[in-house]
């Protein structure tokens, strides 16, 4: 949620802004809708005004035994008592549509975020690691899994496309996965272990900026609550409408948890194999900090997620994002990209993403910095750190033999009972 006085300030500037992101310019749209709810909410202030003024002449005038003029004001103020709900009314959705206007306009880019439409656009910051040099025609994880354990026809069969069942080593070495990433996050990044519902109410999926634009992409139960698609809303909403303790910042919070899509807004893309699924796996990472150490904290993030790549040893390069290709509450976003050598490409495997106080302004989640009276909005962070699922493919990738198995990433030791490599089976 945007600051409505930024507008009200220099709406030209914000809708240049907007431009960046390739967004339709809505300032004096905003502002209309502002300043008609503004002059209903002085009409409104003026008419009570009235009435408590006229309501205490009644008494002066009846006492000076005035019965005509005390009659008139009675008049008066039963006109405005009957005028007044229709008023209410109409600045109550005057205030709705402003609130519905500013709930759909993407956050504002940072002034270095590079200019882009789409993806061509990012830029290229780092790598990490060498690509394997296999001896043998590289093979892609969705060839390899099945005579693994990775069952996508029972997946299918169970739940429909987008799903698949993980049976034997293969389920272990997932679970593996996300237990490593969780550990390494909680002992050697300082983050906090949640255990965070997977299910929550409108409330906490507006207040992170995924409605109302993003409900097609979410699933919904009968009751109305909400599938999280990934436990940022979960964990950033816990300060949803609070004020935060200054010396509780900066909070960092992390969780593996399910999560689940709806997939609509990428129909087509990824159908065989495991890398776009209705459920999976996903540790994530929120930070909830003072404004002026977003950014460095933000490069904090990018390093815990980096972390597991090289833990891993799986290549992997980092790109921050153009202004097109950003997600719609982030201000400065950085993808990080693993190699995956069947399908000889990088793939997205984590978003680091800094959104600043849109978020904490759509959840009223506040401080007070030391010795001030007044309250600030934090700004928020969220990461992923990892994927577990798209992990796993790219162990399987990155760790494939020619003869169809996958050895077992050294890092994971401690967590697949001495299992050290998945063999095929028929």
């Amino acid at each position: 949620m945007h600051d409505i006085r930024l507008i009200r300030e220099d709406w030209m500037a914000f809708d240049a802004a907007l431009a960046r992101r390739g967004a339709e310019p809505v300032g004096e749209k905003i502002l209309a809708l502002d300043e008609d709810r503004r002059a209903l909410a002085t009409e409104l202030q003026a008419k009570q005004s009235r009435r408590n003024e006229a309501s205490k002449a009644i008494g002066k005038a009846m006492g000076q035994g005035n019965t005509e003029e005390a009659e008139a004001l009675k008049a008066e103020v039963a006109q405005i008592k009957a005028d007044m709900p229709a008023l209410e009314e109409r600045e109550k959705a005057l205030g709705e549509q402003l609130r519905d206007a500013l709930a759909v306009i993407p956050n504002l880019p940072f002034d270095d975020v590079p200019p882009g439409e789409d993806e061509e656009g990012n830029v290229e910051v780092s790598s990490w690691g060498e690509k394997p040099a296999f001896d043998f025609e590289a093979k892609e994880h969705a060839d390899i899994a099945p005579a693994l354990g990775m069952d996508f026809e029972k997946g299918a069969l169970l739940s429909g496309a987008r799903f698949t069942f993980l049976r034997g080593d293969m389920a272990r070495l997932h679970r593996a996965l996300g237990q490593f990433m969780i550990d390494m996050q909680t002992r050697e990044h300082g983050y906090t272990e949640c255990a965070p519902p997977v299910l929550v109410r409108d409330e906490a999926m507006y207040g992170t900026d995924k409605l109302p634009k993003f409900a097609e992409d979410s699933f919904q139960t009968t009751d109305g609550r909400w599938l999280i698609p990934t436990s940022e809303v979960s964990l950033t909403a816990s300060v949803m409408g609070q004020i935060v303790d200054d010396a509780a910042l900066p909070m960092r919070l992390t969780a593996l948890t399910q999560c689940f899509r709806s997939e609509a807004g990428a129909a087509g893309k990824d159908t065989r194999g495991f890398i776009r699924q209705h459920q999976f796996e996903k540790c994530e990472l929120v930070s909830i900090v003072r404004p002026e150490e977003s950014e460095a904290e933000h490069q904090r993030m990018l390093k815990a997620a980096q972390a597991v790549l090289e833990a891993l040893n799986l290549p992997h390069r980092t790109m921050l994002l153009c202004t097109g290709d950003m997600g719609f509450g982030a201000r400065k976003t950085y993808d990080l990209e693993v190699w995956l050598p069947g399908q000889g490409a990088y793939r997205e495997i984590s978003s680091c993403s800094n959104t600043g106080d849109f978020q904490a302004r759509r959840m009223n989640a506040r401080f007070k910095p030391e010795g001030s009276k007044k309250t600030e909005f934090v700004h928020t962070l969220n990461g992923s750190g990892l994927a577990v699922g798209r992990t796993l493919v790219a162990v399987i990738e990155n760790y494939q033999q020619a003869d169809g198995s996958v050895l077992v990433p050294d890092a994971l030791a401690p967590y697949m009972g001495g299992v050290t490599k998945l063999e095929p089976t028929n």
